[in-house]
């Protein structure tokens, strides 16, 4: 099957949908996605977090032990289809909005 890189552009967010979209992945099925940001402190993490939670966002909050210049991580659960425009805009909005608090964007998953 080849690739259509308008709906699987060639970056991270599209190999990742194109994998699952060859896997047999049904990406049009709204589900739980994981995006998670990484912060230097506690205290700036929990601040990001009250912000999502502001926002009616289902997050968690825990230490990260991979990387000692970023200890902390929030992961937030929205539930939304796999579409990478979908995708794309949420990573984007935590980009732009963990900014402010020294966040780091590392990634997303789902099952």
């Amino acid at each position: 099957m080849n690739r259509n890189l308008e709906l699987f552009p060639n970056d991270k967010i599209g190999d990742t949908l194109w994998n699952m979209h060859q896997a047999g992945t049904d990406l049009e099925h709204v589900r739980e996605v994981e995006f998670s940001v990484l912060f230097p402190s506690k205290k700036l993490a929990l601040q990001f977090g009250q912000l999502l939670l502001e926002n009616n966002q289902k997050l968690s909050f825990t230490p990260f032990q991979d990387n000692d210049e970023l200890p902390w991580e929030i992961t937030a659960y929205p539930e939304i289809a796999l579409s990478y425009e979908k995708v794309a805009a949420y990573q984007a909005l935590l980009e732009t909005n963990s900014l402010p608090f020294k966040g780091q964007f590392d990634g997303f998953y789902c099952l």
